[in-house]
């Protein structure tokens, strides 16, 4: 049977799935960019500024953790439909981030104006975002068969990289056009264009008057066990907590997410602080970074059927492909001492470190499909998230640590060789944990 007897209408979904990536990490990003100039307008250190993005990052962490279950209990289309609203009206409340502080310090928190209300609405975002890659992850175990998950994954995400591509080209723009209000309003109001599109083209297969018959066979016909209805089923957390598989996937997302987060947030004031470069100077280098990073989903995505074409299963072909991925980010260790000759060695290496880890990523949500059944997928990824969450609030929190301690003595690029080899090293760390946590697969049928 060819593709053109088989039905396409799934890839309509991972273009969906894909255009919620994007619009997620162009909202998560606002802050990032405009960081250096926000934290010379309200004079905050970069303590201040880890705190803020800490607050993203635990929020998220712990949102992750029932946003699982929110989508395992009452459905993919109608969670994330719920999650994009609340998260694209967090993005525009940082637009009112004074306003917002203001009010909590007269109602007696401790923290300067900004810095409380920018706590604040990267809160709500946070609550919202944490459950995309839950939804996603469970859209795509619905619409794909095993085979394709990895690939489906990797391309939904690299929504991620076009938001972070996309992101430098129109947020300096707007803030400088139109104040950095009008930034966070109008990338926030992207989400609710997704919703509709969302709302229209998306349901469950079984009742998808879109999808051929052909199509729903293909979608099922690697399924090796009779599943209960994807809806409404609960496993209790306990039961997921008992399988060595769920620490695999809490272990390789605590030790990697963080890497991701450290680049995302940290690297416009990395290029500020060491090159000197504006906000509108960054367009350029995180343009071509991000855009290296598209290569390492996609491409990472794909990778997995190399193995998997000579006979190795789809879990042992993606563990085999995820050890060559974690090579890649040692190259990140050479950013600091060639940095010298141009600020595009830095940029340069880092994103292949950057791309590494997308590529990773792709491949890490997809072990969760490979090893649970359909109907604790969404648990399972929120309980991962969680874990790289709390995962990026340690880095972050490390690195405003570190990064006050050596500028305090004139040696911040010592402070960023010390974070830059912790990003490094991190995936290999990572794999090692993995494997000795399930050195051989086995797909888990009963919960």
């Amino acid at each position: 049977m060819n593709h053109q007897t088989i039905g396409k209408y799934r890839w309509t979904i991972c273009a969906l799935l894909f255009f919620a990536t994007t619009v997620n990490y162009l909202d998560r990003q606002v802050l990032s960019l405009l960081a250096p100039a926000l934290s010379k307008e309200f004079g905050w250190s970069n303590s201040d500024y880890a705190n803020i993005t800490a607050v993203f990052q635990f929020g998220y962490a712990i949102s992750m953790l029932f946003a699982g279950r929110f989508i395992d209990a009452i459905g993919t289309r109608r969670a994330f439909t719920i999650a994009v609203v609340v998260w694209s009206l967090g993005a525009m409340m940082h637009a009112f981030s004074v306003p917002i502080g203001a009010a909590l310090v007269a109602l007696g928190v401790g923290l300067p104006v900004s810095v409380a209300g920018f706590m604040v609405s990267r809160a709500v975002l946070a609550l919202g975002e944490a459950g995309n890659f839950p939804a996603a992850i469970k859209a795509t175990a619905e619409y794909f068969p095993k085979k394709e998950r990895s690939f489906a994954t990797g391309i939904f995400n690299s929504g991620a990289n076009v938001g972070a591509i996309l992101a430098p080209l129109t947020v300096p723009w707007i803030a400088v056009t139109w104040g950095w209000q009008m930034a966070f309003i109008a990338i926030g109001a992207i989400g609710f264009l997704w919703v509709a599109l969302w709302l229209t083209f998306y349901d469950a297969p079984a009742r998808q008057r879109r999808l051929g018959a052909a199509e729903l066979a293909y979608i099922e016909s690697d399924r090796e066990v009779t599943e209960p209805a994807v809806d409404g089923a609960k496993v209790p957390w306990f039961r997921l907590l008992a399988h060595r598989q769920t620490w695999a996937f809490v272990a390789g997302k605590f030790l990697t997410d963080g890497v991701w987060w450290f680049y995302l947030f940290w690297l416009p004031k990395y290029l500020t602080s060491q090159y000197g470069m504006s906000t509108t100077d960054l367009a350029l280098p995180l343009t071509v970074l991000y855009s290296m990073t598209m290569i390492g989903s996609i491409g990472g995505g794909w990778f997995p059927t190399y193995f998997m074409e000579r006979g190795y299963k789809p879990y042992d072909g993606r563990m085999r492909a995820m050890l060559v991925i974690a090579f890649f980010p040692l190259v990140v260790l050479l950013a600091q001492p060639l940095g010298g000759i141009s600020y595009w060695m830095p940029v340069l290496l880092i994103g292949v470190g950057a791309s590494a880890h997308q590529a990773w990523s792709a491949n890490l949500f997809t072990t969760v499909s490979d090893m649970f059944p359909k109907r604790a997928i969404g648990s399972i990824v929120g309980i991962g998230g969680m874990a790289g969450g709390l995962g990026g609030v340690a880095v972050s929190k490390l690195g405003g640590w570190i990064f006050d301690a050596y500028g305090a003595r004139g040696q911040l690029s010592t402070g960023y060789m010390v974070m830059f080899s912790v990003c490094a090293l991190a995936y290999l760390v990572a794999w090692a944990a993995m494997k000795a946590l399930v050195p051989r697969h086995k797909e888990i049928t009963a919960l």
